[in-house]
């Protein structure tokens, strides 16, 4: 079981999500429009403010639509109208005013005006609330998405999403926690024992799958992470983990080794019967559901190195989608589209390197997405347009954002600890 565990934790500590049709990667030519995060100078909340000033800023450079001025002090009382000829002057399009309050019973509201400079005019006045300050981020995930609405620009609502994590914390000790995308926020919500592979069970994030190594068996646990209620789904010696759950959360795709080889299972959420869908006599992991949950993506040894394949779930053929490399993981899926990591030889620095790569099932077109380090676990935004995965490089972990349309990424290191798995 233990030798198992290993092989296979190092095959799999790279796999797992989902994408679109030819999905090209073009970096916008288009002049942004540049805008300035000002803190209201009457404003007496500074500490927080000033942090949900630096996501904001963060935000809107991630999006891709906006080009992010921070070299000009324009700071006016909120309720004042900013230096509209002066921002003109220095080429600013775009002001936005930020003003916060805390009242008696804890609420802490964050005031926005947004600006249109070139129309000399306030555009837009709205305002966000918490009753958890240390949940700041959302705060500005939700300006962002605001300001990103107002002008019909692409959606950017996954930046208002959870992300789940397993992180390495000491030997044999991994521990979960629901964060937003950039890490300012952390909750750990499992700890003690080894916890990983954790993944959501629905588009609602309210409950999430994960396996534990804390009963008589590798088990895959469901969890509530509001009531903490818990239910034990499947137990398998050696390994067990969920690699994807389909659009309507009803049916998981879960990789076990009953018989001491790991094989991709079909689970069925409502009556508890599994399929099995994987017979080889090696190791299959990490399935993905493709083509409306009627064909799965997973990474196979059957040709001697692990490698993608695809087959239906109810059929026995097996298809070779990568000629790439040796040794190509931690596959994510959407429509016509894969990314998957690949280890590449070994740099002029030294050390593994495994990047990502996009390629399109159609097309066979093959586009590298990072340069160096340990790049794994990628996963889809819902709308194919942008990709999170892990980075280990140099001894930081950190989770990276590819925004695939304007050929740009971000990194957001974990203080402390190593992430293990991630889930969005």
């Amino acid at each position: 079981m233990i030798r198992i565990f290993f092989i296979v934790g190092i095959f799999i500590s790279t796999l797992f999500a989902q994408v679109d049709a030819k999905l090209e990667i073009v970096k916008k030519a288009n002049t942004l429009p540049k805008i300035i995060i000002s803190m209201a100078s009457d404003s007496i909340e500074v500490v927080n403010l000033t942090k949900i000033k630096k996501v904001l800023e963060q935000d809107l450079s991630v999006s891709g639509h906006f080009e992010v001025i921070n070299n000009i002090d324009s700071k006016v009382n909120y309720e004042e109208i900013p230096d509209i000829l002066t921002l003109s002057n220095n080429g600013i399009d775009l002001y936005v005013n930020l003003h916060a309050q805390t009242d008696a019973s804890g609420e802490y509201t964050l005031n926005t005006k947004l600006y249109d400079i070139n129309a000399k005019s306030m555009v837009q006045e709205k305002y966000f609330k918490t009753s958890q300050i240390e949940r700041y981020p959302f705060l500005s995930h939700r300006v962002a998405i605001s300001i990103n609405d107002f002008f019909q620009a692409p959606s950017i609502a996954w930046m208002d999403k959870f992300v789940v994590l397993s992180s390495y914390v000491g030997p044999g000790q991994a521990n979960i926690m629901i964060a937003d995308y950039t890490l300012a926020y952390k909750k750990t919500i499992v700890t003690g024992g080894l916890n990983i592979f954790p993944k959501w069970a629905s588009n609602e994030q309210k409950e999430i799958y994960y396996t534990s190594y804390n009963y008589d068996k590798p088990t895959l646990v469901k969890l509530n992470i509001f009531n903490r209620k818990r239910s034990i789904v499947m137990q398998s010696d050696g390994m067990i983990a969920c690699s994807d759950v389909n659009n309507d959360g009803s049916k998981l795709l879960i990789t076990a080794a009953p018989d001491n080889q790991p094989d991709i299972f079909l689970y069925d959420v409502k009556t508890k019967k599994k399929i099995k869908v994987t017979k080889y006599s090696g190791i299959d992991v990490g399935g993905q559901f493709i083509e409306d949950d009627n064909r799965i993506v997973f990474v196979s040894n059957r040709l001697g190195n692990p490698n993608i394949f695809a087959k239906n779930i109810h059929g026995s053929g097996v298809e070779k989608l990568v000629y790439h490399s040796k040794n190509n993981s931690s596959v994510t899926t959407f429509e016509n589209n894969i990314v998957y990591s690949s280890k590449d030889n070994d740099n002029e620095l030294g050390g593994r390197t495994f990047n990502l790569y996009l390629m399109s099932t159609v097309s066979q077109d093959l586009t590298r997405l990072t340069s160096n380090g340990i790049n794994q676990f990628p996963k889809f935004s819902p709308d194919g347009q942008s990709l999170l995965f892990i980075k280990n490089y140099q001894g930081v972990s950190s989770v990276g954002i590819i925004r695939l349309n304007f050929n740009s990424s971000f990194l957001f290191p974990l203080n402390g600890g190593k992430i293990q798995s991630i889930d969005w």
